[in-house]
């Protein structure tokens, strides 16, 4: 086995916007490839057909599905940061919230200092973490 990978579908054209977005949100993060479909291909012109990208070092994989599925993002799959101060907590989470829904808003939970869960604008779900 050579590596295993985080790999993000995205069903609305917005692989690209998603990655741009993240990358410029968390630090010592970069868009590492990406791969578009031409034309009379299967995807739509110039859309991700597969790229990679990392945050914090962490590497992962996403595509726009050239195919509309049933399904989309769910939160019991999601990105856990562990932040290193209440504030880079507290601006990543209001950062990511912008068009998003809390499913846990910021708070002490008890398992940490603080604590908030989210799905951004994308669908994609974050964990943010301030441990004790």
């Amino acid at each position: 086995m050579e590596k295993v990978t985080s790999f993000l579908m995205f069903q609305d054209d917005n692989a690209e916007e998603a990655m741009n977005y993240y990358t410029s949100l968390i630090e010592d993060s970069q868009i590492t490839s990406v791969v578009r479909y031409g034309s009379n291909e299967s995807g739509k012109e110039g859309t991700v057909m597969q790229a990679t990208f990392t945050l914090k070092g962490q590497e992962f994989m996403c595509i726009d599905s050239n195919v509309k599925h049933q399904f989309s993002f769910t939160p019991s799959f999601s990105i856990f940061v562990t932040c290193d101060t209440e504030e880079e907590l507290d601006n990543l989470y209001h950062k990511l919230i912008e068009g998003g829904q809390a499913l846990m808003p910021l708070g002490d939970y008890g398992f940490s200092k603080k604590f908030g869960w989210i799905n951004d604008r994308f669908g994609v779900s974050w964990q943010l973490n301030l441990p004790k």
